[in-house]
């Protein structure tokens, strides 16, 4: 008997750079009929962007490769409750008849609800979840904690099935009481095949010499939003702390902190040996990762880090803090030694002095990160989200 082909409509806020190219793969897989409604171009159309300080456009295809269809904002444009608020939502679902919803915008934003009531009103399954791998809030006010307890048992149940794109935030849609088979794991991953080809076009020698780095030098990279819960300062401290000879430090991102960064790092004795490169766009990442031997995610918070993948996938090992939800799924499978306690300056340093005095087991560590990404690729995401829509469709036609 064959199997069943469900018509889905994607609700997304905007084009993101590493989730067009999985909307790409659902739409070729023969389960799916697939339909993507976003609420902004915000990306594939240039916008400052505050947290990088820039203007941002990407620089790779956001829109090709399947079908899709922007709905009108009524909203303010900004990152609060009415910010986004896509009345067309209701009219499109209610009239699609579409045999599931997956919802990626926030329920903090109005178009959620209009999706979720449009829903309810076409007897339609409501697929939506979250990335957070925590109840403890970023501002650390700890009511809010007891509110999340309290009420985040009652919202993800309103989904037919939650998706989930780490196994840190699975376990704790599970301690929130949701039975196990509501909640399906949808990795958190980027087009493997798309950085692997483009890693094996890039001239690292030459990478390398423009930066003042010979193949000998041990470059340690930064490649993130200069933010303060992304933590630079953490790293250049460390950095400067571990003193190794021959060694670079590379910033790849733009941010408020750049310029408490570079006096830093003229405080510290090592500005000759820190680059900052500024904001730099997707196409030009592989060659940046590809020169570079350790990336460094020091964030205080972080839900998964998509620049984990990225790395791996050009063969530059990565280290991260242990508030980084990566650091379970794809760090420690290859080498748990390289996830240390968040703020630890001393043990970050450790970390990049062991990388540079083990320089010979670099090769087996890359092969690993290869091999593990290979089990965490878009066939893996688009696998769970075909179950997971199967799941819904039954649970919501109570058979």
């Amino acid at each position: 008997m064959p199997e069943s082909r469900y018509r889905v409509l994607a609700v997304c806020s905007h084009p993101v750079q590493y989730m067009s190219p999985i909307l790409r793969y659902m739409a070729k897989h023969p389960q799916l009929d697939l339909h993507v409604a976003y609420c902004s171009l915000r990306g594939a159309q240039p916008i400052h962007d505050p947290e990088f300080n820039t203007i941002v456009q990407w620089d790779v295809p956001l829109l090709d490769g399947y079908s899709w269809e922007e709905v009108a904002n009524r909203g303010s444009g900004t990152g609060s409750f009415f910010g986004l608020r896509n009345t067309g939502l209701r009219k499109l679902i209610c009239g699609g008849r579409f045999d599931a919803i997956l919802c990626y915008v926030s329920y903090r934003r109005a178009s959620f609800w209009i999706a979720y009531f449009a829903c309810k009103l076409s007897n339609t399954a409501f697929l939506f979840g979250t990335d957070t791998t925590t109840l403890t809030p970023l501002d650390g006010r700890l009511w809010k904690r007891s509110v999340k307890q309290v009420l985040w048992p009652l919202l993800y149940r309103l989904a037919d099935q939650v998706i989930v794109p780490s196994n840190e935030t699975r376990d704790l849609m599970l301690s929130l009481g949701l039975p196990e088979e509501r909640v399906t794991l949808t990795p958190y991953t980027v087009d493997n095949d798309w950085w692997m080809t483009q890693s094996a076009k890039v001239d690292r020698a030459a990478v390398r010499t423009s930066w003042g780095a010979n193949a000998e030098t041990s470059v340690v990279l930064f490649c993130a939003k200069l933010q303060p819960w992304k933590r630079p300062l953490d790293l250049l401290r460390a950095f400067a702390k571990a003193n190794v000879t021959n060694s670079l430090l590379v910033f790849a991102g733009e941010g408020p902190l750049r310029e408490s960064l570079q006096a830093e790092a003229v405080k510290l004795g090592v500005v000759e040996r820190v680059r900052f490169l500024g904001f730099v766009n997707q196409s030009k990442l592989p060659a940046i990762y590809t020169a570079s031997d350790l990336m460094v995610l020091s964030s205080e918070y972080e839900a998964f880090g998509v620049v984990v993948n990225e790395a791996m996938l050009c063969g530059c090992l990565v280290a991260t803090s242990d508030h980084v939800g990566a650091s379970r799924d794809l760090i420690v499978p290859v080498s748990p030694d390289f996830v240390y306690p968040c703020g630890d300056v001393e043990a970050l340093a450790g970390v990049l002095r062991q990388t540079v005095e083990n320089r010979s087991r670099l090769p087996e560590l890359r092969q690993r990160a290869r091999e593990r990404l290979e089990t965490w690729s878009p066939r893996n995401n688009v696998a769970g989200t075909v179950e997971a829509v199967r799941n819904a469709v039954k649970h919501h036609r109570g058979s």
